[in-house]
């Protein structure tokens, strides 16, 4: 697997189309059964909206840095609204229809100490004369976009797929389709169908022991003119399977959590991948790395590079250097973090020998929320505060070091001339939750304490390990030597 090309995420222009959904949750605590019905009480005390259906696949390609637009049909009300504040706020472009006739479909969730007490949808399927309107409009911007995404759930946007997939393939599109008709050939096509284990056997599939399955799945390519399927099977982990090859993956080994949405997760990072230039196989493998880690969250959440790239030991590129990605990419995927409710720390220093010290009290930071970011004093920073002969180590190293730790997220390096070798002006970007340092300060002299306090944010001052600092290595060091 080339990870080299993992660097390539944002080259991915993908349109996704299908049905598109507004997710909202109603959480509360649950202490009583209703004298009503012998159902729970549940004392609402936060409501959430998420993008649902084909907009959680787009939500998941535009975290994973993909470029993304979705067509799709919602309603004129208050719902479609919500959904496309959201779309706007993840950076998708929205190419929805609005139609007065049918309203957005919605789906309302009750959870109470996470668990999912009850589920209301909300919705009406759309008729042949809708789809069309999608087929018009896909006729119009297709040629925008190097990769077609359908996402059916079977509510009738994508009746028309059959001419809306001929359309892609004769404008040279790669195409994906997350399927939910038992009649396979209506993607006739189609480069890639992700059916789970229940979609393929209802569409006629056999599952009795992997021979069965491999001539199974095989017979349902040849016959629906499909290029290959990549079968998704649960605790069994998934199966990319074509006419040539059949490749399989083990199931990641996470505490599940919530299954919700992890079939979107898939498909999307399949195709983020693709575009990336990675052969379906090495694509495959790190869709399957990607849905291990989704189900281990809460909803129809996304994952983003840095939770790939630490889960294979390396980041965007071969060396590990969470650093070297855009400063841009890295603030957005700090704020797709929180607005899936993470709490992020912060915290800074030269960290130029790492040692046990350094390692117990990013630990630490990092307990305290969710994701922790570490500002990285630059060379010349550091010479300028600890004289000529330092660093030791280089940015480069320094950074690959902190990377690797499991207790770290982002590394960001600062420490220009016009930041006079303080974090301030990087905290103000970052906007943490939580700012962290270590050793005898009061908060009064923590470089943007009083931002973060202003914010709504805390200080916390944390010890040192006595005895470890990176002046005391060098000087037994040369003591020794």
């Amino acid at each position: 697997m080339d990870l080299a090309l993992l660097k390539n995420l944002s080259h991915a222009k993908v349109l996704v189309v299908g049905d598109v959904m507004l997710d909202r949750y109603w959480h509360g605590d649950s202490g009583r059964i209703s004298p009503e019905a012998p159902v729970p009480v549940v004392k609402v005390n936060q409501l959430e909206d998420k993008a649902g259906g084909a907009a959680n696949v787009a939500k998941n390609i535009a975290h994973l840095d993909g470029k993304v637009s979705l067509l799709g049909i919602i309603g004129k009300d208050e719902c479609g609204d919500t959904l496309q504040r959201l779309l706007a706020n993840e950076k998708i472009a929205s190419e929805l229809v609005v139609q007065e006739s049918h309203p957005t479909i919605a789906k309302m969730r009750v959870i109470s100490r996470h668990q999912q007490v009850v589920r209301l949808d909300l919705e009406e399927n759309f008729t042949q004369e809708q789809s069309q309107l999608l087929l018009n409009r896909l006729a119009q911007i297709i040629d925008d976009y190097d990769f077609v995404l359908f996402s059916d759930y079977n509510k009738g946007s994508l009746t028309l797929i059959e001419p809306m997939i001929a359309l892609a393939k004769q404008a040279g599109k790669t195409v994906l389709v997350d399927p939910k008709s038992k009649d396979l050939s209506r993607y006739a096509g189609a480069d890639f169908i992700t059916p789970n284990l229940s979609e393929f056997k209802a569409a006629g599939g056999e599952v009795g022991s992997e021979e069965i399955i491999l001539a199974s799945a095989r017979n349902i390519i040849q016959n629906c003119g499909l290029g290959a399927i990549l079968l998704t099977r649960s605790e069994q982990g998934m199966s990319l399977i074509t006419l040539q090859d059949k490749f399989d993956f083990a199931a990641q080994v996470l505490e599940v959590s919530d299954v919700t949405g992890a079939g979107d997760t898939v498909i999307a990072t399949l195709t983020v991948m693709l575009a990336a230039g990675m052969a379906p196989k090495d694509a495959v493998e790190i869709a399957n790395l990607a849905a291990g880690l989704v189900v281990a969250k809460l909803g129809a959440a996304t994952v983003t590079p840095e939770e790939l790239g630490r889960k294979l030991s390396q980041y965007l590129l071969q060396t590990g250097e969470h650093y070297q990605a855009p400063f841009e990419d890295v603030l957005q995927h700090i704020e797709f973090a929180k607005r899936n409710g993470e709490t992020i720390v912060f915290t800074n220093g030269c960290f130029d020998i790492l040692h046990a010290g350094h390692v117990r009290y990013l630990a630490q930071a990092k307990a305290m929320g969710d994701r922790l970011v570490v500002g990285l004093n630059n060379d010349e920073s550091i010479a300028r505060l600890k004289g000529a002969d330092r660093p030791i180590n280089p940015l480069d190293e320094r950074a690959m070091v902190l990377s690797a730790l499991k207790s770290v997220d982002w590394v960001i390096p600062f420490g220009d001339l016009a930041q006079n070798d303080t974090p301030a002006a990087l905290i103000e970007q970052v906007n943490p939750d939580i700012l962290v340092k270590g050793g005898d300060y009061t908060v009064e002299q923590i470089a943007g304490a009083d931002f973060v306090l202003a914010q709504g944010g805390k200080v916390a001052v944390l010890e040192f390990l006595n005895g470890c600092s990176t002046s005391n290595v060098i000087k037994k060091i040369k003591t020794q030597d």
